[in-house]
C-alpha cells in the first residue's frame, strides 16, 4: 500500500466528472475536448477524467503510449497548476520496454501521486500488452483520504476492500453499452459495502474498436444512493461531499469495525 499526502484541513471536497466522447489515439483532440468541457469553471477540488482519456482503450502501446514528458501528463501537470486544482485519470505510460495502464494525479504545485492499474482485462487482451500493477494507492486530498481503481478493478471487491479507512472510491473507465448494467450494480455495491463515497467516470461515443459507451458516470453516497448522475451526455458535472455526513453515518452504522481482517 502506497500513501500520498497533500497536506490540507479536512473540508468539503468539490469534485468533476468529465464524461466525453474521447477521440481514438489523438491526445490533442481530447485535450481540446477536455478543455471545453471545462471551460471557465474554477474553484473544484478534483477533476477527474476517464481510463486513457488521452487515446482511448488502445491495445497499441507501442504506437501511443507516452513517457514522464509526454503531452498528456504535461498537460495534466499545467492544468492543475493553472487551475489550482488536482487532474486525475490514467494514460497509457511506457516505463522503459514495459507499458502500464498508469492512472496519475498532479496537484497545483507539481507533485503527482500514481498508481497502475492491477486487473487487465484478459477478455480485451490487456493483460497481452500491458503489465500489472502490483499495489494499492491511497492519497490524501483536503483531509479526505482516496482510493483510485480502474475499470476492470472494479470487479474485485477483495481489491477494493477498505481496509485503510479511505473515504472515496475514485474509478476511471472505458466500460461498454452492453454490460453497463454490471458498472451500475458493482458501484452501488463498492459504496455499501465499503461504507465510502465512490466517484465513478467512464467515457461515451464509439472506440476504434467499434465498442460503444453511454457514460453513466456518477456520485454514489455511502448508504448506495446515487447523487450525481450526468447520464449518458458530454459533460463536467460537479459536486460538493461533506465529510461530516460521511463521518456521522458510519458512527452511526459501524460494519466497517466488524470487517475481516486482512491485506493484500
Amino acid at each position: 500500500m502506497l500513501f500520498y499526502f497533500y497536506p490540507m484541513a479536512t473540508s468539503p471536497l468539490h469534485i468533476g466528472l468529465v464524461q466525453f466522447d474521447i477521440a481514438w489515439e489523438q491526445p490533442g483532440e481530447n485535450i481540446r475536448r477536455i478543455e471545453h468541457l471545462l471551460g471557465q469553471h474554477q474553484g473544484m477540488d478534483l477533476v477527474i477524467l476517464p481510463e486513457m482519456w488521452s487515446t482511448g482503450f488502445t491495445m497499441k502501446p507501442e504506437n501511443i503510449a507516452e513517457d514522464a514528458s509526454g503531452e498528456a501528463l504535461t498537460w495534466m501537470i499545467s492544468q492543475a497548476r493553472e487551475r489550482n486544482t488536482c487532474i486525475a485519470g490514467s494514460i497509457s505510460t511506457r516505463e522503459g520496454n514495459s507499458y502500464f495502464n498508469r492512472w496519475y494525479c498532479t496537484y497545483p504545485d507539481g507533485s503527482m501521486a500514481t498508481y497502475d492499474k492491477k486487473h487487465l482485462f484478459s477478455y480485451g487482451n490487456e493483460h497481452l500488452h500491458y503489465t500489472p500493477g502490483s499495489q494499492k494507492v491511497v492519497l490524501e486530498i483536503k483531509g479526505w483520504k482516496i482510493m483510485p481503481i480502474i475499470c476492470y478493478d472494479l470487479r474485485f471487491p477483495a481489491w477494493c476492500r477498505n481496509t485503510s479507512d479511505y473515504d472515496l472510491l475514485m474509478v476511471v473507465a472505458n466500460w461498454p453499452t452492453p454490460r453497463i448494467h454490471h458498472w451500475d450494480a458493482l458501484l452501488k455495491a463498492r459504496a455499501i459495502e465499503n461504507q465510502c463515497f465512490v466517484a465513478a467516470v467512464n467515457r461515451t461515443g464509439t472506440d476504434g474498436n467499434g465498442l460503444q459507451y453511454n457514460g453513466h458516470s456518477c456520485v454514489i453516497d455511502m448508504n448506495g444512493k446515487v447523487v450525481l448522475d450526468p447520464g449518458e451526455k458530454e459533460e463536467l458535472a460537479s459536486i460538493v461531499l461533506d465529510k461530516q455526513e460521511l463521518t456521522s453515518y458510519r458512527e452511526l452504522y459501524r460494519f466497517l469495525q466488524d470487517r475481516d481482517d486482512f491485506h493484500i
